[in-house]
């Protein structure tokens, strides 16, 4: 647990109401305060994972690289890159990348991909190998095999951030029987150094941080 926030997330009033913040062009329809914008834990696993105290590795600063795993329209990783240095966003789907290159129009550090995250070896060309972080929002089977795929570009002392979505996986089973078996093929490659469920914001969600071994 972690009351630290990376550099540049700070805790700020919209409406009355504490929410994280950073500062940046709005993407979502999320409230702003001048050049603050509210970072919603409801629409970002991410968010979700600082709101309830998890020690993510996300440091934020301008020399910080960071690798997004389905990036999706912008949501979260615009936060990312509001903070970080450079992040390079994958996601397979044509239509959010559209959003995301719009996205990316503000944010000179956010380097949207049209790539599929289960095939690494068609952006390694482009990616920094030892980034610090590596977050992964990818509702595909198999997700801890994505991880363990692109495990390639972290440093030996990064962080792995992922979000496993259960139904992703199997619909049938109960959710922790599935998370178990994630975090036992996880470490294949990765130490586990905390995860909780993300219920509170996303229902059949297990929130992970890890480091490669």
């Amino acid at each position: 647990m972690s009351d630290e926030l990376p550099a540049g997330v700070e805790r700020r009033q919209f409406d009355g109401e504490e929410q994280l913040a950073t500062r940046g062009e709005p993407v979502y329809g999320e409230p702003t305060d001048g050049e603050w914008r509210a970072w919603n834990p409801n629409r970002s696993k991410l968010g979700a994972m600082l709101e309830l105290g998890m020690d993510t590795g996300l440091a934020g600063g301008d020399e910080e690289t960071v690798l997004y795993l389905g990036a999706a329209s912008g949501t979260t990783v615009s936060h990312v890159a509001d903070v970080a240095g450079p992040t390079y966003a994958v996601e397979f789907a044509a239509r959010p990348v559209r959003d995301l290159l719009e996205t990316a129009d503000s944010r000179s550090r956010l380097f949207p991909l049209l790539k599929d995250a289960r095939k690494p070896e068609t952006y390694a060309h482009v990616v920094e190998s030892d980034v610090d972080v590596l977050i992964q929002d990818v509702a595909t089977r198999g997700q801890a095999r994505v991880a363990l795929e692109n495990r390639r570009f972290l440093a030996d002392d990064g962080r792995l951030v992922l979000a496993v979505k259960a139904r992703s996986e199997d619909v049938t089973r109960e959710p922790g029987d599935v998370f178990a078996d994630v975090r036992d093929e996880l470490s294949e490659g990765y130490d586990v150094l905390e995860y909780r469920r993300l219920d509170d914001y996303h229902a059949d969600h297990l929130g992970i941080v890890a480091r490669p071994r």
